[in-house]
């Protein structure tokens, strides 16, 4: 069965009844969907795709592989030779920004960027609630409201910038664990296709109907 692509534009057309069925098979049935036609500039896409591949290679690569606690683990297990495999860790270099956060300093446009980036995703994410929203028969607005606390603008909004680097001994790595996200509702960009996933609360937020799975990823050699 393949996993659901939504074209968002068709919301504003005749087909509007179909896709709202699509997504609220997604949301029941998968716990996330991709996106396209979201509305988020593909040249903007492009740009931070630029920024942070150019982020990872000239602030952050050299330190993942010289210290970083995936990499020293996996150090370790290949000396002790016991045949043992790297758990409860995952294999990926990933910081997290926020409008305080300290941003990058070296790589050229990388703040200007990925904040316009933060405010295209921060709209799409209200959007796909609505829609949620209606598909569930609330107020419009309800799920937003509930993760905020209230009205304004008081809910944690992060992004993750994650990069996974070629592992030298892949078969000894389970890549990512199988886990669910802490919160309401992650937007996870891959190369320009936003997919929607939900968080450990969204469950409670939404009667129980809308529930969080567990994505799984392997570690793999540099090809």
């Amino acid at each position: 069965m393949p996993i659901p692509v939504i074209d968002f534009s068709k919301l504003d057309g005749e087909e509007r009844a179909a896709t709202m069925a699509q997504i609220a098979i997604g949301c029941e049935e998968w716990g996330f969907f991709q996106l396209v036609n979201h509305g988020i500039p593909v040249d903007l896409l492009e740009r931070v795709k630029k920024v942070t591949t150019e982020c990872y290679k000239t602030e952050r690569e050299e330190r993942f592989f010289k210290n970083s606690t995936p990499v020293n683990r996996l150090k370790e297990l290949i000396e002790a030779k016991n045949g043992d495999k790297l758990e409860n860790i995952d294999w990926e270099d990933v910081f997290l920004l926020t409008d305080d956060y300290e941003w990058p300093e070296k790589t050229l446009g990388f703040k200007e960027t990925m904040m316009e980036y933060r405010a295209e995703l921060k709209k799409l994410a209200e959007k796909v609630m609505e829609v949620m929203d209606e598909n569930l028969g609330l107020q419009k607005g309800h799920i937003k409201k509930v993760l905020n606390g209230g009205d304004g603008e008081k809910a944690f909004f992060g992004t993750k910038v994650s990069h996974y680097p070629p592992c030298p001994h892949p078969e000894m790595v389970n890549g990512l664990r199988a886990h669910t996200d802490a919160g309401g509702n992650q937007m996870v960009s891959h190369v320009g296709y936003p997919r929607f996933v939900f968080g450990d609360y969204m469950s409670v937020y939404t009667q129980q109907k809308f529930l969080p799975k567990e994505p799984r990823f392997q570690a793999v050699r540099a090809v």
